[in-house]
């Protein structure tokens, strides 16, 4: 297993739309295109003074499954005409990494976040 984690630094005041947006629209395309979203959410603390922050953990497959899902989801006409707007309006800046783990331990982390996001 592939495993994705994403943190967002986002610009004052977004939060709270960008976390809604993320667990809802988002997270409903991403499982349309078969990304596994195992958490997302603000961060508990802010890295630094008034500095909002976010992440988003994702599971793929392979390497190659990561590649392939990412660009026929950030192509789609669901993403681009949907969310994407408002969804990058909020960030200021993201980092990724990217690691290979046991389905074991995704499920782990997916119990211990609180369970998959939900398929709409």
């Amino acid at each position: 297993m592939i495993l994705e984690l994403r943190t967002y630094r986002l610009r004052p005041g977004t939060t709270g739309v960008f976390v809604r947006l993320m667990s809802g629209e988002s997270a409903a395309l991403l499982a349309n295109h078969g990304i596994r979203v195992v958490a997302s959410g603000a961060s508990l603390v802010p890295e630094a003074e008034g500095i909002e922050e976010a992440y988003l953990i994702r599971a793929f497959a392979s390497l190659e499954a990561r590649d392939l899902q990412e660009t026929a989801f950030y192509a789609s006409s669901e993403w681009v005409d949907g969310p994407r707007a408002a969804v990058l309006d909020c960030i200021d800046s993201y980092h990724t990494i990217v690691l290979e783990t046991s389905e074991e331990a995704v499920a782990a982390l997916e119990r211990a976040m609180g369970g998959t996001l939900p398929p709409f």
